[in-house]
C-alpha cells in the first residue's frame, strides 16, 4: 500500500469504481508527465446521485458534497491513469469546475472548494492547483456539479 493509499484510509476516503464515460470521449488521457481526466459528474457505478439546481431545489451543502463525489471520481479515474499507483502524482495542476445554478447563485467557489479541500487533504503540498469555479444554466443529464483536472505524475521506472 502506497502512502497515498495509507492517507486516503487515515481520511477515510474509500474511492469509488471508475464510472463509464457517458459518451464518444476518453475518461483520461496521459500526454508526456500530464494527465487530463474529462469531466467527472456526481455519479455513484454510474448512477446520477446530485441531479437539480443549487439555489433551487439543492442547498450549497448539497452542492458540496456533490462536488466532492466529482473529486472522488476523478481520483479514482486518476489511480487508473497510473497503473494503480497514486504515489506517481507529483503534483496537481488545475480543476475547473461548472455548477449548474440559479441565476443569483454567486458561491459557485464555496462548492468547489470541497473539491479543492478533498483533493489538498490528499495530496498534501502536491495538491495546491490553480481553478475555476463557474456556473452554467445546465449539464449533461441534469448533474448539478461537473469538474475535470490535469495532474502531473512521474514517469514509471
Amino acid at each position: 500500500m502506497g502512502k497515498i493509499d495509507i492517507r486516503m484510509a487515515e481520511l477515510g476516503i474509500e474511492l469509488p469504481p471508475i464510472n463509464p464515460s457517458q459518451g464518444n470521449y476518453l475518461p483520461y488521457r496521459r500526454t508526456g508527465n500530464l494527465v487530463f481526466i474529462a469531466g467527472q459528474g456526481p455519479r455513484r457505478a454510474g448512477e446520477l446521485i446530485w441531479k437539480g439546481i443549487v439555489g433551487d431545489d439543492l442547498t450549497l451543502e448539497d452542492a458540496q458534497e456533490a462536488a466532492r463525489m466529482c473529486a472522488l471520481n476523478l481520483l479514482a479515474q486518476l489511480r487508473a491513469a497510473c497503473d494503480g499507483d497514486l504515489d506517481r502524482v507529483t503534483g496537481v495542476i488545475r480543476l475547473a469546475g461548472l455548477v449548474r445554478c440559479t441565476v443569483d447563485f454567486e458561491l459557485q467557489a464555496k462548492v468547489l472548494n470541497a473539491a479543492s479541500d478533498l483533493i489538498c487533504d490528499v495530496f498534501g503540498p502536491a495538491g495546491a492547483h490553480a481553478r475555476i469555479a463557474s456556473g452554467t444554466h445546465a449539464l449533461p443529464s441534469g448533474m448539478a456539479v461537473e469538474i475535470e483536472a490535469i495532474f502531473e505524475i512521474a514517469a514509471t521506472a
